[in-house]
């Protein structure tokens, strides 16, 4: 059992950059696949990146190039760096963690999520 709280989000001009932090605590973080999805009002909760325990990535099309996921397992806390923010970027944030084989964008295959953080960027 994972615990997981989102935390950073705020708001920020377009163009701007924001790093948003997930923080475990329970088992060991360095066992899970993690990853970060988010949800605009109004719209289904869509996948943004995840990061394997081997340190693989992947990311949405929509985020490539401008974000980057990152972990510490020592602090047991993932991470979100957003850089050369959008307005639809703006959205709540939430930090997901499961043990599944392989990276997956599948909502469904991740078993613990954080309560949200929201990211709203202004034009």
């Amino acid at each position: 059992q994972v615990q997981l709280v989102d935390s950073g989000g705020g708001l920020v001009q377009a163009g701007g950059s924001l790093r948003i932090s997930c923080a475990a605590s329970g088992r060991s973080f360095g066992i899970y696949l993690m990853a970060w999805f988010r949800q605009a009002p109004g719209k289904e909760r869509a996948f943004v990146a995840a990061m394997s325990s081997g340190g693989s990535t992947i990311y949405a099309d929509s985020v490539q190039g401008r974000f980057t996921i990152s972990r510490d397992n020592a602090k047991n806390t993932g991470y979100l760096q957003m850089n050369s923010l959008k307005s639809e970027d703006t959205a709540v944030y939430y930090c997901a963690a499961g043990r599944v084989v392989g990276l997956t964008t599948n909502p469904s295959d991740y078993g613990y999520w954080g309560q949200g953080t929201q990211v709203t960027v202004s034009s």
